[in-house]
């Protein structure tokens, strides 16, 4: 076996958060995917992937559901978030509606105005909005290196 394989899922720990910190978490994320007024079906493949993680039930999906026709305020999602005495579920939110926001390949002005205010809603710094779209851009180029792999085969 090659080094570092065999190690399982890829490392997240969103799944171990409390129930109620999901909940507020994919909220979030129903609120990012509804700024513009599109889902696009590359954000709703981010959502719906980001849902699966989550472990919701049944009936928190189905709410979560009803927040992409009936969005909350990002200060309802913010105040959802201030739950969590580590500020964990906040930080993952903030990451995966980064990955979300770029998920169609681009961040507009709007967006990335959300996504500032929501870092700085949660008591972190502007720039780890920078810093973690930097990481999105990453892994979206390490993503399409492994298409280019397999096209060359």
């Amino acid at each position: 076996m090659r080094a570092g394989w065999g190690r399982g899922m890829l490392p997240d720990t969103l799944h171990t958060l409390p129930q109620n910190e999901r909940f507020a978490y994919a909220k979030l994320l129903a609120f990012i995917a509804k700024i513009d007024n599109d889902v696009t079906v590359d954000e709703m493949a981010m959502f719906e992937q980001r849902m699966g993680t989550a472990l919701l039930s049944p009936n928190q999906r189905a709410a979560i559901r009803d927040y992409l026709q009936n969005p909350p305020t990002l200060s309802e999602c913010l105040e959802d978030l201030k739950i969590s005495s580590d500020g964990k579920a906040g930080k993952l939110a903030l990451r995966d509606a980064i990955m979300m926001s770029a998920a169609d390949g681009t961040v507009d002005e709007e967006e990335f105005d959300v996504l500032l205010k929501i870092a700085t809603g949660l008591g972190m710094e502007e720039s780890v909005v920078d810093d973690l779209l930097d990481w999105v851009m990453d892994g979206y180029d390490w993503m399409d290196r492994g298409i280019k792999i397999l096209d060359a085969s």
